[in-house]
């Protein structure tokens, strides 16, 4: 044997873990933006075998089992829509996106944490209305202290935000890796240039 076949094994497989599959539901859209809608290559084989997906486009790459030989999906479409969520649950995630990943006092947009508005020591509760993105040197200044005792403004008054707004906000911050298969699909409604 010319080598050990779990090293070959394993190595094909790492090269395979980087094609995933964009998720699109029936109307064409992705199921999320931010975090984008991606399966794993063996999940979007396995629900094409299952006639649960159509497959939209694919990978120059295949895979095999001893009778068949497959492309790798780049882009699947379910056959049955999905209805989107219209509550937001509220996550430290969703709160950065609501606040487009900068600080709410200053602007920053690195090392973030959340800050209550209204402080929980004066009775300030955990909630879409009293809690807003914060870097670390803004949140450390205010502390325990009110806007007006630390001198501090927001940028944005904190609320609740519904479930579209999130989706487009989320628009904004394409991932670093977007296949070109994935495009057309990713900005289906933006304006066309005449």
């Amino acid at each position: 044997m010319d080598g050990d076949f779990r090293t070959d094994f394993v190595r094909a497989s790492g090269k395979l873990k980087q094609h995933p599959a964009l998720v699109l539901n029936a109307d064409y859209r992705p199921l999320s933006y931010y975090p984008l809608s991606l399966w794993p290559w063996q999940e979007a084989v396995k629900a094409a075998w299952l006639d649960r997906v159509d497959i939209v486009a694919q990978y120059d790459e295949y895979v095999h089992s001893p009778s068949t030989v497959i492309r790798i999906p780049s882009v699947v479409v379910l056959k049955d829509y999905v209805k989107p969520q219209k509550r937001v649950a509220f996550t430290r995630f969703n709160l950065f996106l609501r606040d487009e990943f900068c600080c709410q006092y200053c602007g920053a947009r690195g090392d973030l944490t959340f800050d209550h508005v209204i402080p929980r020591a004066a009775g300030g509760v955990t909630s879409w209305q009293n809690v807003v993105a914060a870097c670390a040197k803004c949140n450390l200044r205010k502390g325990s202290k009110s806007l007006r005792q630390s001198g501090m403004s927001l940028r944005k008054p904190p609320r609740p935000p519904g479930a579209e707004e999130l989706r487009n906000t989320g628009r904004k911050f394409p991932p670093n890796h977007l296949h070109d298969s994935w495009v057309d699909f990713l900005y289906w409604d933006a304006e066309l240039e005449a």
